[in-house]
């Protein structure tokens, strides 16, 4: 890890690693993290895949070695993480509540910025029972994505050998989809109800596989995205602005501090309810 006498970015949220399965890609993430300077890691859910691993062969070589130590390396520096549990790693949540060396177990929490924000930070699945039906068509659905990712790691190992940036398949299948985009839409008006409700200034999620970073109605949604398609993180810079990084460190979205809102917040998590 790079040595620096300060974090670049004040908080850093990532989800659904899926590490373990198939889909992950491990290196990239690897590469990104060996590189993070922050001063709080937020894993919002998703992280290990027990899931996939429960049910089918894990995938578990160097590079999957090489996620855990450079997580391990950012705790050791100095940063502190915070592991909000998802659905794939659902056994997680009976752990909640406990306060690790540099790092906290919690079922959800509340971020706040450095110009005073409030961000309830959740994995999503809590919400499926809006965004969700269970019936045959989503499962066929479920069966469906996982043949198109598979598609998109052989797209993808294709493009490296002639030397091209990765490029997601699924979410262009998906963006191309009135019925999947239908269902990205119910999932952020539930994540922007839930952070409403709880007379909060937004959201930090996951879940869904969609990197998002925009205000509606006065809150902000962000959506860190994934490391299985869109490769992506979320950034809180030094001054509140929300920034969407790509896995190469590149800018996708950018969401500025508020000019009215001036003086730097201490860095703090609190729980929601």
């Amino acid at each position: 890890m790079k040595a620096s006498t300060a974090p670049r970015h004040r908080a850093v949220f990532i989800s659904d690693v899926h590490l373990g399965s198939a889909h992950c890609h491990a290196a990239e993430l690897a590469d990104f993290l060996e590189n993070l300077r922050t001063r709080r890691l937020y894993l919002v859910g998703d992280i290990i895949d027990l899931w996939w691993m429960a049910e089918r062969r894990a995938a578990w070589g160097p590079d999957q070695r090489r996620v855990i130590d450079a997580l391990q390396a950012l705790a050791r520096t100095g940063s502190e993480l915070v592991y909000v549990p998802g659905n794939h790693d659902r056994p997680v949540r009976n752990f909640c509540g406990l306060v690790l060396p540099n790092m906290r177990l919690r079922r959800r929490a509340i971020h706040v910025t450095a110009d005073g924000r409030r961000l309830l930070v959740t994995h999503g699945d809590d919400y499926d029972a809006v965004t969700q039906f269970g019936n045959l068509q989503e499962r066929f659905g479920d069966w469906l994505y996982e043949r198109i990712l598979a598609g998109n790691r052989l797209t993808n190992r294709v493009r490296r050998r002639l030397g091209l940036r990765y490029w997601s398949l699924a979410d262009f299948l998906k963006s191309r989809s009135g019925a999947a985009e239908r269902y990205i839409a119910r999932f952020v008006q539930a994540g922007l109800d839930d952070a409403g409700r709880r007379g909060l200034d937004g959201i930090v999620c996951g879940h869904i596989h969609r990197a998002g970073l925009f205000e509606s109605g006065g809150l902000v949604y962000a959506n860190d995205g994934d490391w299985v398609e869109s490769l992506t993180a979320l950034a809180e810079e030094p001054d509140g602005s929300l920034v969407l990084l790509r896995h190469d460190g590149g800018e996708l979205a950018r969401l500025p501090s508020p000019v009215d809102r001036v003086m730097p917040a201490p860095l703090q998590t609190g729980l929601a309810a």
